[in-house]
């Protein structure tokens, strides 16, 4: 089924506001998630407000949690979630870092104990949008790892986010590399389990380590594991996802143990660099325009109808998906009617489609 943005906007914001959140931190969350939905990456959006609930009912999330500074070193801060909404308390990261970069022209904030912090292409997006490259060392502390490292056959991280954001210039689109170091994100098997589609080939090995793709090895036991993209080269990524993203600021790493049910835990390093930092930033993007425009010039493979740049796919799904809907599919429509029936809404969620 079809929904507006607004309507799955309402919808999360509604169920979040039955479980006990405020209703203008609700709102934030619900923007955020949809925005996920827009920009094509369903397996961030809506889909998690089930998890949150989970999360705010067993006390691995707690609502009203703001973010709280640590240590500030002037061009270095460490940042503490506190468990809060990652959509709350990596905002007000991002605007602590971002205002300080903007007076040293280069800064590093570890945020810390966040709750899920949602798609990082949003605060690649939001320092661009004050004129900041970003890169991002993401990692995910939750009761179960997913990911096998290469060679491996049992999971030993999760998904491990890795992000860079460029912008081009005034009223130019921006470089947005925002990817899980896992073939595939966890919230894409989940989709695909809920609407029963198999998974890509590659993304997925059974509880033997034998390659399969039936996402049900994520959700059923005996548990399989998502793979490493790239095979050595994503499993190296995801590493430094856990070391500069979790343990560089007392996040931990990934290991057995490290969180109860419930929770599921975002750490993330974040270097901002100011473009003029060495005085050419007209040059930069000037040669940064030129050089995009290069590599989409390539005659277009087989099937294909053009080379798409990181941060085409989210812009053309946001012009998409806000022209005709954001699509859900009947198995995440299901959860999320029995997250609200649970939270205490009696309304059918079908009613608000399109």
């Amino acid at each position: 089924m079809r929904f507006s943005a607004q309507s799955l906007t309402d919808i999360a914001r509604d169920i979040l506001t039955a479980a006990d959140v405020s209703e203008p931190r609700a709102q934030q969350v619900a923007e955020r998630l949809v925005t996920a939905n827009l920009c094509g990456h369903d397996s961030h959006g809506i889909g998690m407000v089930p998890k949150y609930v989970e999360g705010l009912q067993s006390g691995g999330l707690i609502p009203k949690s703001d973010a709280q500074i640590v240590q500030d070193h002037g061009q270095a801060l460490l940042v503490d979630g506190a468990r809060g909404f990652g959509q709350i308390v990596a905002e007000q990261a991002m605007n602590w870092a971002i205002e300080r970069a903007k007076t040293n022209k280069l800064h590093l904030m570890s945020l810390r104990n966040s709750f899920h912090i949602g798609r990082i292409g949003d605060w690649a997006e939001m320092a661009a949008e004050a004129g900041l490259i970003s890169i991002h060392y993401v990692n995910v502390i939750s009761e179960n790892a997913l990911v096998a490292p290469f060679g491996g056959s049992a999971a030993r991280f999760s998904t491990n986010p890795y992000c860079t954001g460029i912008p081009a210039g005034p009223n130019q689109p921006m470089f947005l590399l925002d990817v899980a170091t896992s073939q595939i994100a966890h919230g894409k098997a989940r989709v695909a389990y809920l609407s029963g589609n198999e998974t890509p080939q590659g993304a997925l090995i059974d509880a033997k380590g034998n390659l399969t793709q039936d996402p049900a090895v994520l959700f059923e036991e005996p548990k399989g594991a998502l793979t490493a993209f790239g095979e050595h080269k994503g499993f190296g990524l995801a590493m430094l996802g856990d070391l500069l993203g979790g343990a560089l600021g007392g996040g931990m790493a990934a290991g057995a143990d490290r969180t109860e049910e419930g929770a599921i835990i975002n750490n993330m390093s974040v270097i901002l660099i100011d473009p003029n930092i060495f005085g050419g930033a007209d040059a930069f993007f000037e040669e940064m325009r030129r050089y995009l425009g290069w590599v989409k010039s390539s005659p277009a493979a087989p099937g294909r109808d053009a080379v798409l740049i990181p941060g085409d796919p989210e812009r053309l799904a946001r012009s998409d998906r806000g022209e005709n809907g954001i699509e859900v599919d009947d198995g995440t429509l299901a959860q999320l009617q029995e997250t609200a029936q649970l939270v205490g809404l009696d309304h059918s969620l079908k009613d608000a489609s399109l």
